[in-house]
């Protein structure tokens, strides 16, 4: 299995727990991935606590999904979570207004959709 692959899995896996959690509706569309009871979207993120090189993980936002989710008074999840057999153990999470985030350093996104990206480090998010 890929690199990218298996992170679209633990990826899904992450986004049922969170679900459950927060009591969401998974509601995949193209720029969020589950609504809250209300039809607020909410836009769920994990980031692996840490990778096979020792680094820690970054939750990746894209702007044009950010400024949709802010337009429509959104949520964001996050979530750490840590590869545990075929699964994933969740380590911390929050649900957080998309108002509240820190300062947001856009950069290109590579060959994500022509989309500008920032990263937010675990620690600033989940403390």
């Amino acid at each position: 299995m890929s690199r990218s692959h298996k992170a679209n899995h633990y990826g899904t896996l992450v986004e049922r727990k969170a679900a459950e959690r927060y009591n969401l509706d998974l509601d995949r569309c193209s720029w969020h991935d589950a609504k809250r009871p209300d039809g607020t979207p909410v836009e769920i993120k994990s980031a692996m606590h840490r990778h096979a090189d020792g680094q820690p993980g970054t939750f990746k936002l894209y702007d044009q999904y950010h400024e949709k989710l802010r337009a429509a008074n959104g949520w964001y999840v996050f979530v750490s979570y840590r590869v545990c057999g075929l699964g994933v153990k969740v380590l911390k999470s929050e649900m957080r207004h998309s108002s509240r985030l820190p300062k947001l350093n856009w950069h290109g996104g590579g060959k994500h959709r022509d989309a500008q990206q920032a990263k937010i480090a675990i620690d600033e998010i989940l403390k």
